[in-house]
C-alpha cells in the first residue's frame, strides 16, 4: 500500500503581520485547468471592454488667452510649468497642476509664432512677426508657489530686432545658442544682438526649426519650398536637403533614437526619416484629413503626439503607420500647437479657439496614487489583452474609435480616392508592357529627390 502525505511547515505559512498576504501555492500542471485558454481570454475580453468603459482622456481647459494659441514650450526642469502665446502677442506661463496663469510676458505687438526655453530653465526665447527676439527671465519662485492668487508680468531681459518677420526658434540642448527661422537661417548666442551665423534657403522662409538632442550642433528647418534641410552649424551651408511634393510644417526628432525625425507635413501624413539616409521614409503615418499642423515626441521616444488643421489630436507610435488615439471636442477648433507632458502622462493641445486642452497620453490610465496590488492588476490585464488582441472580438473592440462626422466622411471620401487611383495604375500596369510601368512605394512616392 502506497500512501502520500503532505508536509508543510508551519513557519513558511505563518504571517508575520496581520497586514501581510498569505502565501498560497500554485500548481502549474496543464492538465489540472483545462480551461485557462478559455478563462484568459475570457479576462481579455473584460479587460477590453473596461479600458472603453474608463476611457475618460480630457483632464480640463486652460482659458486667458483671447486669440488663437499660436505656439507652446515646455520647461525642462520644471515638470508643472509650460508656456504657450497666442496671435495677440500674449505670453502666458501655465501652472498644469492648478490649471491657472502664473505669470505673463508682455511685449510683442504682433502673433507670437515660436517660444523655446534653454536647458536650464532660465532663460525664455520668444519670437514673432513684429520682427523682434525677446529674451525673459524665468521666475522661479511662482513655479514653485501654487497659491498664488494673482498673476504677475515681467520685463524682457534683452530685444534683438531683425530685418524680417520671424516663424519659429529652438534652443541648443546643450550651451548657449538658438536659432530663428524666418527670411532666413540665423544663429544667436544670448549675449549678443546680432546673429553670431546665418543660412539662407532661397527665395522662400523658413517655417520651422529643431535642434537635434544628441549632437548640439546638428539642426534641421522645413521651408516654404517644399524641402527639409540639415544644418551643421559647423559648417557653411545645408549638409542634406530632401525635396518633398508638399510642405512640411513642423519637425521633431526622436529623443531616444537622435538620428531620427518625424515631419508633419501638409498632406495630412506624418514621415518618419533616417537623418542618414534621406531617400525613403522610414515609416508613413497615416489618418489624418487636413494638414498637420504640429508634432511632439514622447519623452520616452516610444511615440509622438500631432495636432491637425482638421481639429483633432492623435498619438501615434513611433514605428506604426495608424493612430493608437484620437481626441477631439466639439468646441475645439484647428489643433495648431501639440506638447507631450515632460513625465509622458499628459498632452496639451493649444487650438485656435483660444484654449490650452489637457489630456492623458492614456485614455483610461487611472489617476492619483496606485495600489500595489491594482499596479499588478493593470500590467496583468495589459498582458492578456496584449495575448489575446488578434482574435477578432477584442481587436474590434480595442481598434475601436468614435470619429466626428467631417472626419469620418473625409476619410471615406480620401479612401474612396485612394482605391480608384490604386485600380487605374494596377490596369495601366497590367495592359502595358513588362517593366515600363514602375510602382512606386508609399514611403518614396511624396519624395522627389535628396540634396546632399
Amino acid at each position: 500500500m502506497r500512501i502520500k502525505t503532505i508536509s508543510r511547515s508551519v513557519d513558511e505559512f505563518t504571517r508575520e503581520r496581520s497586514q501581510d498576504l498569505q502565501r498560497v501555492f500554485h500548481n502549474f500542471d496543464p492538465s489540472l485547468r483545462p480551461m485557462e485558454k478559455a478563462v484568459e481570454y475570457q479576462r481579455a475580453l473584460t479587460a477590453a471592454k473596461l479600458e472603453k468603459i474608463f476611457a475618460r482622456p480630457f483632464v480640463g481647459a486652460m482659458d486667458g488667452h483671447r486669440d488663437g494659441i499660436s505656439c507652446m514650450a515646455k520647461n525642462p526642469n520644471y515638470l508643472k510649468g509650460i508656456f504657450s502665446a497666442s496671435m495677440d502677442g500674449d505670453i502666458r506661463l501655465w501652472d498644469i497642476a492648478t490649471r491657472r496663469t502664473v505669470c505673463q510676458f508682455p511685449g510683442h505687438q504682433g502673433a507670437v509664432r515660436g517660444l523655446t526655453v534653454s536647458t536650464d530653465g532660465n532663460v525664455l526665447v520668444s519670437c514673432g512677426t513684429d520682427c523682434n527676439v525677446r529674451l525673459w527671465s524665468v521666475p522661479r519662485p511662482s513655479l514653485e508657489d501654487s497659491d498664488l492668487s494673482s498673476e504677475k508680468s515681467t520685463e524682457p531681459s534683452a530685444v534683438y530686432t531683425c530685418k524680417n518677420a520671424l516663424l519659429a526658434v529652438d534652443h541648443q540642448f546643450e550651451g548657449d545658442l538658438f536659432a530663428t527661422a524666418g527670411a532666413q537661417l540665423d544663429i544667436w548666442n544670448h549675449n549678443r544682438s546680432q546673429p553670431v551665423q546665418s543660412f539662407t534657403s532661397g527665395s522662400h522662409s523658413v517655417i520651422s526649426v529643431r535642434f537635434n538632442p544628441g549632437e548640439p550642433d546638428i539642426l534641421a528647418t522645413s521651408s516654404g519650398d517644399n524641402h527639409i534641410s540639415i544644418y551643421d552649424i559647423r559648417m557653411s551651408s545645408a549638409a542634406r536637403k530632401i525635396l518633398m511634393r508638399t510642405k512640411t510644417n513642423s519637425i521633431a526628432w526622436n529623443p531616444m533614437e537622435p538620428m531620427n525625425f518625424t515631419a508633419a507635413n501638409e498632406d495630412g501624413n506624418c514621415y518618419s526619416f533616417d537623418g542618414r539616409k534621406n531617400e525613403e521614409a522610414k515609416c508613413v503615418h497615416k489618418d489624418h484629413v487636413s494638414a498637420v499642423m504640429d508634432i511632439d515626441f514622447s519623452p520616452t521616444g516610444r511615440e509622438f503626439v500631432t495636432g491637425s488643421y482638421d481639429r483633432s489630436v492623435r498619438i501615434f507610435p513611433y514605428n506604426g503607420g495608424h493612430s493608437r488615439e484620437i481626441y477631439h471636442t466639439k468646441r475645439m477648433q484647428r489643433v495648431f500647437c501639440v506638447k507631450y507632458s515632460s513625465d509622458a502622462t499628459y498632452v496639451i493641445s493649444g487650438s485656435d479657439d483660444t484654449n490650452l486642452r489637457l489630456w492623458k497620453a492614456k485614455a483610461s490610465e487611472q489617476l492619483g496614487v496606485i495600489l500595489p496590488r491594482e499596479q499588478k492588476k493593470h500590467e496583468y490585464n495589459e498582458a492578456v489583452k496584449n495575448r489575446y488582441k488578434h482574435l477578432p472580438e477584442i481587436k474590434r473592440i480595442v481598434r475601436h474609435r468614435h470619429l466626428p462626422k467631417p472626419i469620418y466622411k473625409a476619410k471615406a471620401e480620401s479612401r474612396a480616392m485612394n482605391d480608384a487611383k490604386r485600380r487605374k495604375d494596377e490596369r495601366r500596369k497590367a495592359h502595358s508592357a513588362p517593366g515600363t510601368v514602375v510602382t512606386e512605394s508609399h514611403r518614396t512616392r511624396r519624395i522627389i529627390k535628396e540634396v546632399e
